[in-house]
């Protein structure tokens, strides 16, 4: 038998000519599908793809690319933002891998598959049937629960889109226990009729969300009345002639096969257990010489096991060094640093497997086992870039299919061998299709540790039946993947805060990785803080101060600011904004520290609109410095995006005291959790203290919105971090002051900065175009003069000393003012800081030699009575 999946025969001629099947659809259909049989009582006919890497062995770069190509369409189709927040759902057995690939060419989407194999301590999410199918129950058994109930759009990938039975009872499942507006249905082939499209139409109205479908290609299977009978027949037959071993060529449905042998085989004596084997029928076992073929196998990662099959086939163990912890699939969920573990380690796994291959191998099977698809198909496409040998790819699978040895067929040949991964519904038989008489010198064959049993190395198991028909099997076991019991699991974090109900800014500006504490009484009077704060008996994260409530005068001079200022900040957000576009990441996922850094965020985000059209995930944490950065958040984004992309960004440096407690808390983080990938240098729209390399300008410069306080950044105060108040599984906290709506400038201020981009964009150009050949190292200049300051003024504490025009305004309206710093002849950027001066008695001190347009004193050692100018209270 000469088994070509490509013979210029379409390998669905067979069961067309026989049941009258017809398939209609689009250019090239035909290249995707081939038709087969199959005994169940609700479809006789399967489609059985070219593409999938499942029943009929194809290129490994085929079929990944297949399913990264509609990926990459689905990422189009839902835009940058909605594709940075989506999770992908894949069908067991047959679209597992294809749901794999798909979320890669996402983008680093999180993925899930459904499962048919239970496991121990792992609690199911969720449930549907399969109602066309012969094994019909599917688990969702996700080692993360919160993996399915996000509100961004759920991708269901299966390998074709029949009815749509499938789709309805999963989303009809999984809507009515994690509800959301958007789901895409993505399969290599829609072969609906008009009738099950408009039942996919009604169903998204009844349940109000958004049903999309991305396929390679459509079309339909006319069947003529009668056809499930006749099928049933066609195959009864055909299973008769296999169990008495005549000629199937006697049948009355069909000619024999060219060569005179059996229409789907070459007689019991030379393929016994492979295409002859009867539906239902094990196949013998073969002799008395099996015995030390059945022996135990080694076990454990460094086990190696060479032995000679009954048929003279070499048995060789691989270790690929599978990557400790890193899950072998998406049974359980695959996340995006996952997939970063996985794509550093593919490399030396394929060289390792290319190097267990004969030097003579021209044709090579990589067989991956049932729901194990994706690891042994990208392994395979590595392996195919490094040897010069054919490699092909498919898996076995538990459903059972007619063989038949035509080239109009799409399954050639069949064998048959005992399920060896104690399956929860009892022992069966399983099946690989179109291997023997394919002609592969070597076959390696891939399972999980699950599946590494004797029956599987039995004389009937898989090992022996592929010994048959290859002079060298390879046998690689990747560890199954056991997710930690539940109670040790950390606590899910909820989904991000967003307007309105906590901010005032639309939801899609911004997501607060906080926790609201709107309705706690956090705030003391600032004299009260500043004691305590300087008397070691509190930290200022601890309490929040008065919110200071501008006078109209002060107003006035926010708004005349804002309108000489707007074109400045705008050129320097779209500097900050493509150099990180250029330089971090194409994709990538904003993180302001909160609160200073939200408004800067957004711009930022709306620059990326503005030029580009994407959509920037955009999120806000809360940084405490003594404390470090909520540790918490950053777990939550790292299970939700690639920390590679992660861009922290700020309003501006000061001393830089903030950039090191980040770098700080990031390697501490990363040591503790074993996640990897966050870069802490932070983007700022303004780095006067040259603490940073991404930045806007280096010039200190008035930013409106650090004039005023919550009614510039979305009502919200700045962030909490209280032991009574936030415990170790939850986020830092902070207030949504609703009541200060009336004197909100915060969506005014961006609509003010945004309504400038288009006059800056070539400023924006040259300016970047600058930065990048320019010697941007850090300097830490402003550290420095912070220092000097604090020595001449006798603070001695240089977290007292508040640099820049932005620090310094923080100051007058948070802290107890001691004297104001001011560079000579500085000019309207400081209109409001001697505003605010005046108002709290505090004296503005012009200084020649200053890095900084300004710079805020905190009285140095604070008493009840030193509210004033003077400072006659304190000894200094």
């Amino acid at each position: 038998m000469n088994i070509a999946v490509n013979n210029g025969d379409w390998s669905g001629s067979w069961v067309a000519e026989r049941l009258g099947v017809e398939l209609v659809g689009d250019d090239g259909l035909r290249a995707f599908l081939g038709l087969a049989l199959r005994r169940n009582p609700k479809r006789a006919h399967l489609l059985v793809s070219n593409v999938l890497g499942k029943h009929v062995p194809q290129s490994p770069a085929v079929v990944y690319g297949h399913g990264f190509t509609l990926g990459r369409r689905v990422r189009e189709l839902l835009g940058e933002a909605e594709a940075g927040q989506a999770v992908v759902l894949g069908y067991a057995e047959t679209a597992t891998g294809l749901g794999h690939s798909v979320a890669d060419g996402i983008g680093l989407a999180p993925y899930l598959h459904s499962t048919r194999r239970p496991v121990a301590g792992v609690e199911p999410a969720g449930g549907f049937e399969e109602s066309h199918s012969h094994a019909t129950s599917h688990l969702l058994l996700p080692e993360d629960p919160g993996l399915l109930s996000g509100d961004g759009p759920l991708v269901l990938v299966d390998d074709e889109f029949s009815t749509g039975n499938t789709v309805l009872n999963t989303i009809r499942d999984l809507h009515a226990r994690y509800p959301r507006k958007r789901y895409v249905v993505v399969a290599l082939v829609d072969m609906r009729s008009p009738a099950d499209a408009g039942r996919l139409t009604s169903f998204a109205e009844e349940i109000d969300a958004r049903v999309d479908l991305v396929a390679a290609a459509s079309g339909t299977v006319k069947l003529p009345e009668g056809v499930l009978e006749k099928g049933q027949e066609l195959v009864a037959r055909y299973e008769e002639s296999a169990a008495t071993g005549g000629q199937a060529g006697a049948a009355p449905s069909g000619p024999a096969a060219p060569g005179g042998g059996a229409a789907y085989g070459h007689g019991p004596a030379h393929l016994e257990g492979v295409a002859l084997t009867p539906l239902g029928a094990r196949g013998r076992v073969e002799s008395a010489a099996t015995a030390a073929w059945a022996r135990p196998a080694p076990t454990g990662p460094q086990a190696t096991d060479n032995r000679t099959t009954p048929h003279g086939t070499h048995l060789t163990r691989i270790d690929l060094h599978w990557p400790q912890g890193l899950p072998d699939g998406g049974r359980h969920g695959f996340t995006p640093a996952h997939r970063i573990r996985l794509e550093t380690a593919l490399p030396a796994m394929a060289a390792r497997l290319a190097e267990a291959l004969p030097a003579d191998a021209r044709r090579v099977l990589t067989l991956g086992f049932e729901e194990l698809m994706y690891a042994p198909l990208r392994v395979a496409r590595e392996l195919e870039a490094l040897v010069t040998a054919e490699v092909r790819y498919s898996t076995t699978t538990r459903s059972p299919v007619l063989a038949v040895d035509d080239p109009g067929y799409a399954i050639r040949s069949r064998l048959v061998f005992p399920a060896h991964d104690d399956p929860a519904d009892g022992p069966g038989e399983r099946y690989a299709y179109n291997v023997a008489g394919a002609g592969f010198d070597a076959v390696v064959v891939f399972v999980d540790s699950t599946g590494d049993t004797p029956e599987l190395h039995a004389p009937d198991g898989l090992l022996a039946r592929l010994g048959a028909h290859a002079p060298h099997v390879l046998l690689a076991v990747v560890p199954s993947y056991v997710p930690a019991p539940t109670e040790e699991s950390p606590a899910m974090l909820p989904e991000p805060l967003r307007g309105p109900a906590f901010s005032s800014y639309p939801p899609e500006d911004v997501g607060w990785l906080l926790q609201d504490l709107s309705d706690v009484t956090l705030e003391a009077p600032t004299e009260e803080r500043e004691e305590a704060i300087q008397g070691g008996g509190a930290h200022y994260a601890e309490s929040l101060p008065v919110e200071y409530q501008p006078s109209e005068q002060y107003q006035a001079l926010f708004h005349a600011a804002l309108e000489t200022s707007a074109a400045r900040i705008a050129q320097a957000v779209g500097v900050v904004t493509e150099t990180v576009l250029a330089e971090r990441s194409a994709r990538p996922v904003l993180v302001s520290l909160a609160r200073a850094g939200t408004p800067v965020g957004v711009l930022m985000r709306r620059w990326a609109r503005f030029r580009y059209g994407a959509e920037l995930p955009h999120y806000a944490v809360s940084i405490v410095r003594g404390r470090g950065i909520d540790a918490n958040a950053l777990r939550w984004l790292a299970a939700h995006h690639d920390p590679r992309d992660v861009v922290f960004v700020d309003g501006w440096t000061g001393k830089g005291a903030i950039t090191r407690e980040l770098a700080d808390a990031i390697t501490e983080f990363e040591e503790r959790e074993g996640v990897s990938g966050f870069d802490p240098e932070i983007a700022v729209l303004a780095d006067p203290g040259s603490c940073v390399r991404t930045y806007g300008t280096r010039e200190d410069f008035l930013i409106p919105s650090a004039c005023l306080n919550s009614t510039v950044s979305g009502l919200i105060s700045r962030t909490v971090l209280r032991a009574d108040l936030v415990g170790p599984d939850d986020f830092h906290g902070a207030k949504f002051y609703r009541e200060l709506a009336g004197a909100d400038v915060s969506v005014a201020f961006l609509d003010a900065v945004a309504a400038r981009f288009e006059e800056v964009v070539d400023a924006v150009d040259e300016a970047v175009k600058e930065l990048a050949v320019a010697d941007r190292t850090p300097t830490w200049e402003g550290w420095a003069a912070v220092e000097r300051i604090s020595e001449e003024y006798g603070i001695h504490d240089v977290n007292l000393v508040k640099p820049g025009v932005g620090e310094t305004t923080r100051v007058l309206l948070r802290r107890v003012p001691w004297k104001i710093l001011a560079r000579a002849g500085a000019g309207a950027d400081l209109d409001h800081v001697r505003l605010l001066a005046e108002q709290r008695g505090v004296p503005v001190e012009e200084v020649g030699e200053l890095p900084y347009t300004c710079v805020g004193l905190i009285h140095p050692k604070y008493t009840r009575g030193a509210t004033g100018a003077d400072g006659k209270a304190v000894n200094v």
